[in-house]
């Protein structure tokens, strides 16, 4: 059996291949390639049955993501926030650390789509070091969430080496791991690895799963794993147009993730990246499929619907009482902040 290394280097990155296998635009696959990083790896290349599949959608490199859509790059403006390249401080007892730069494969919708993956933000291991001497100078910092890219693409012997220096740290107490290759690469999570999270508790880790499809048996057996360390899992969901947006999809998800002993945690609205508008459902649909869920699964299914504020304001959890309705606008209404939302722009190919 491949190791997750030998998969990793297996994966297939070259556009004109990837144009070949899936019917896709050669000029303009190498376009977006160009700026955008592709990798799809052997568990994805066994899985996606082309460009309009649930799972191709999400990895596809779509001509799309070169449009202009109008939206920003760093909408959360966590550049501004950085007071490290490896650290984001937006809350006074909570920090991200982003431990690399690389994923094993990359949503076309990414947060950080601006820099993961780019040779131009690579993060060595030194800068990770600094990320930890800033978080043991500033002793109000309570929590800290390992994400990068994908913190799981560190060797154990690194992964262990940065979570031992953290853990030696007084006035941290919770870590939090935030990972995509239970999707995309679940071969890493090897036995091995969840002994070595095991030992770091309280630990938690966050995975992310938008659709059904993508809890395959290797998948299944990885988060079989983590949960037998006794490591509490939690499931972070991105809505997403022409993905997820329907109740069936998010509610045997939502179902399944529950057998696998992972609580279905966050359904994000999707953050207005720069390139991502294709995959933008609105607020008004986002809330009606909540409800639906809240109508079909047991309540420990039904995820917080939330919204990240844009300039680095923070998450907010949205129910229907946050939604009036002004002709073709939604307008969110909130305690101390509004946000709009656009009239909804079809996308055609």
């Amino acid at each position: 059996m491949a190791t997750w290394q030998q998969n990793l280097a297996a994966s297939l990155t070259d556009p004109a291949a990837i144009a070949a296998r899936f019917a896709l635009d050669p000029a303009a696959t190498l376009a977006v390639a160009a700026r955008y990083p592709v990798r799809l790896t052997p568990q994805l290349l066994g899985l996606i049955e082309g460009a309009d599949d649930p799972v191709g959608r999400q990895f596809l490199p779509d001509w799309r993501e070169l449009a202009d859509d109008g939206l920003p790059d760093d909408p959360l403006a966590e550049t501004e926030l950085a007071p490290l390249p490896a650290v984001v401080h937006r809350y006074p007892a909570r920090v991200l650390l982003l431990a690399g730069n690389a994923c094993a494969a990359y949503c076309r919708f990414c947060t950080r789509k601006r820099r993961v993956g780019c040779a131009a933000f690579r993060l060595p291991f030194t800068e990770l070091l600094k990320g930890i001497d800033y978080i043991a100078a500033h002793s109000a910092i309570e929590e800290v969430i390992v994400s990068g890219g994908d913190p799981l693409l560190l060797p154990d012997d690194a992964l262990a080496e940065l979570l031992g220096r953290l853990r030696r740290i007084p006035h941290l107490g919770v870590l939090r791991i935030a990972t995509r290759t239970l999707t995309v690469l679940p071969e890493r999570i090897t036995p091995a690895l969840a002994t070595l999270l095991g030992r770091q508790a309280p630990l938690y880790l966050t995975t992310h799963f938008n659709h059904p499809r993508e809890l395959t048996p290797p998948a299944a057996e990885a988060c079989a794993h983590l949960a037998a360390a006794g490591i509490p899992l939690a499931n972070q969901t991105v809505l997403l147009r022409g993905v997820n947006d329907d109740a069936d999809t998010l509610a045997t998800l939502c179902t399944a993730l529950l057998h696998l002993r992972v609580r279905p945690y966050y359904l994000h609205q999707l953050d207005p990246v720069r390139g991502t508008g294709h995959f933008r459902v609105s607020f008004e649909r986002g809330l009606q499929l909540v409800e639906a869920l809240r109508q079909r699964v047991s309540g420990l299914a039904v995820p917080h619907y939330i919204v990240d504020l844009p300039g680095g304001r923070g998450k907010v959890a949205l129910t229907q009482e946050h939604v009036v309705r002004l002709g073709a606008i939604a307008v969110i209404r909130l305690a101390d902040v509004g946000l709009v939302e656009l009239p909804n722009k079809e996308w055609t190919s």
